[in-house]
């Protein structure tokens, strides 16, 4: 017979029996660290650290590699228009950072600064405890703080009682708590530290920051259910119980930065007074009704409002609306009491239970809420907005599963994908229900999506059942992506908290991980010097059209195009029927001069996998081809 092409079509499919794939397509099933291009697989781009330094407790950048702290939620990049510089603004779940020249500064706003303490530190010889006296601190268990001036005490140093990162405390009581230093006391001081100590305390739980997850559910085992003993009563904090991590919601204004706490307050930094920390808007000059808490901000384009989406109304501060839509005056984010001169308003959505998320567009303002999708546009005044109901079932799982592309605007559902391009249509996806399946649901709203222009991906990272299954603080381990050019899916697992696409001076998407650390993506042929292990496998594609007959495949005669460092694992699954026991054949080894392989595998179907596990391998598949012989019906 003569040689029989194997043409497998774009994309990974799971959701339908591998034989139907078969039949179907053929098409592949599974893969990691792949994707489509032109449609045919190839290993994807590696990645590569980038090492940023920290800044001292008197401003100088140091040489020390250093990571905030805090799980990375989201970020943003751009380029100051005075001085030039390419800045990233980096909202963690209990920081705000601006990475700057590769030198980390946390910008976090204060809460408040207690000026000239005398001696408020204690020590313990042999430990790393040391204990604050600061009498109506107003701190809770987790917050963070900086100490100023404080001299050496206790054998602990001065440069480490005030290191510019701050520490994290442990709750005392109303007048005291603790924190621990890296080095332990040589002495005890009942109370040292000198006369001239300030402590600024960073914003913390009270403002909506520090919740890494949310509480998944009510009931018995939450909050303050069976805490106690059955029917006695205990006290519980309206902190004690959040249905929702902690999250920035961080937008340009110009080449300053505005950020939000989700439920929280909103936040403005001045890049020409960096280094420095974000302030209260509602503190600047002539700010008037600023809300007090907002789930989502925005800012309109191209008319330039801060939206304030999930809002206190104004004659209810502090009391969140979760569907209220509040903007500000246009070109004036500080303004947001309506009058008869200005533009600032409010809309109060309807269908939904809360907004959960927002994305700029070509020409709206598109609003997620829990159930539906809403277009905002801006018209004049006097209505300044309109608001169209998009659609319903089709709300939004996360605050940042929204990503506008040209356009279109993509985002993950609770339980599907969609897409909006004038219509909002459900996305086809051959991996929906593996991915929802095997996805933390619990967790959804840590879900992050990115956009990787150059190979026109969209990628939504997710936590999976794969990862730390039963603790309460998993992050995105798993990802799923969109050629939204070939119309092609790809899955696989790669822990990654927020990715932003290349900007300015970085030529290549970047993303950090959960602990931090900051890789350049498309950047070699490797995981940061270790071995990346892609694949691809095939679904179980039919010898023959009819699949009547058994044949004998002997030689399989490849196509791809790979470095002379790649080498490629090839294995061959053979059945008789969709039911019966595999039969492996290989591996076998595929490199760019390999011209055939031999082997004799004897079926009806037969199922192709390729994998690469070294650091320099880099390939792109073709069509193969196999050499066929008939061999009876049974």
């Amino acid at each position: 017979m003569p040689l029989q092409l194997m043409q497998i079509k774009p994309g990974i499919v799971k959701d339908i029996t591998p034989y139907s794939a078969g039949k179907n397509g053929p098409y592949w099933i599974d893969g990691n660290l792949i994707r489509f291009k032109n449609g045919y697989a190839e290993k994807i781009g590696g990645w590569l650290k980038q090492a940023y330094t920290r800044v001292d407790a008197s401003g100088t950048i140091t040489s020390t590699e250093t990571t905030f702290v805090g799980i990375a939620r989201t970020m943003v990049a751009w380029r100051a228009i005075t001085d030039g510089e390419d800045r990233i603004a980096i909202g963690t779940h209990n920081h705000l950072y601006i990475l700057e020249n590769n030198a980390l500064y946390d910008i976090t706003p204060l809460r408040k600064t207690t000026e000239n303490l005398t001696n408020p530190l204690a020590t313990t010889d042999g430990s790393t405890t040391v204990v604050v006296t600061d009498n109506s601190h107003g701190a809770s268990d987790g917050d963070f703080v900086v100490i100023n001036s404080a001299t050496a005490t206790g054998g602990v140093t001065a440069d480490t009682l005030n290191q510019s990162e701050g520490y994290q405390i442990t709750f005392i009581d109303a007048n005291s708590y603790s924190i621990t230093v890296s080095a332990a006391a040589t002495s005890t001081v009942s109370a040292g530290g000198g006369t001239t100590i300030d402590i600024k305390y960073l914003i913390g739980v009270v403002e909506g920051l520090g919740q890494q997850s949310g509480d998944p559910a009510l009931g018995w085992g939450s909050g303050s259910w069976g805490a106690s003993t059955w029917g006695t009563p205990r006290s519980v904090s309206a902190s004690d119980v959040k249905l929702s991590n902690s999250q920035w919601s961080l937008a340009l204004w110009g080449e300053d930065l505005v950020a939000t706490v989700r439920g929280g307050a909103i936040y403005y930094y001045d890049t020409s007074s960096s280094p420095n920390r974000a302030v209260l808007v509602s503190s600047l000059s002539g700010a008037t009704s600023v809300p007090t808490t907002t789930s989502v901000s925005i800012i309109s384009f191209p008319d330039r409002h801060l939206l304030s989406l999930g809002a206190d109304p104004i004659s209810s501060s502090g009391n969140i609306d979760p569907m209220l839509v509040r903007w500000s005056t246009q070109e004036d984010f500080t303004v947001w009491q309506p009058t008869v001169t200005n533009t600032a308003g409010d809309q109060r959505l309807e269908i939904g239970t809360k907004i959960v998320g927002a994305v700029s567009s070509k020409d709206e303002t598109i609003i997620a809420t829990d159930e539906a999708l809403y277009g905002m546009t801006f018209i004049g005044p006097p209505f300044v907005f309109s608001f169209r109901l998009l659609a319903t079932n089709c709300g939004a799982g996360g605050k940042n599963v929204l990503l506008a592309v040209d356009n279109r605007v993509y985002w993950m559902g609770k339980s599907n994908f969609f897409i909006y391009d004038g219509t909002v249509k459900d996305l086809p996806c051959p991996v929906q229900h593996f991915v929802f399946d095997r996805m933390q649901t619990d967790y959804i709203d840590k879900t992050v999506v990115g956009h990787n222009k150059a190979f026109n991906e969209v990628i939504w990272f997710y936590v999976s059942t794969s990862n730390s299954a039963g603790t309460s603080n998993p992050e995105p381990d798993s990802y799923v992506s969109f050629n939204y050019q070939d119309l092609a899916w790809s899955i696989g697992t790669l822990n990654r908290t927020v990715w932003s696409d290349a900007f300015g001076a970085r030529n290549v998407p970047f993303a950090f991980d959960e602990t931090g650390i900051l890789y350049d993506h498309e950047t070699g042929t490797s995981d940061n010097g270790s071995a990346m292990n892609s694949f691809v496998e095939s679904s179980a594609m039919e010898i023959s059209q009819g699949g009547d007959n058994l044949f004998m495949v002997d030689k399989i005669i490849p196509d791809l195009t790979a470095t002379d460092d790649t080498s490629l694992s090839l294995t061959l699954k053979t059945r008789k029927y969709p039911n019966s026991p595999d039969i492996t054949k290989g591996a076998f080894t595929v490199t760019n001069e390999t011209t055939k392989v031999s082997t004799r595998a004897r079926a009806r179907q037969m199922t192709m996998k390729l994998e690469s596990s070294g650091t320099q391998d880099d390939w792109q598949l073709g069509d193969f081809r196999i050499n066929v012989r008939q061999d009876g019906l049974r």
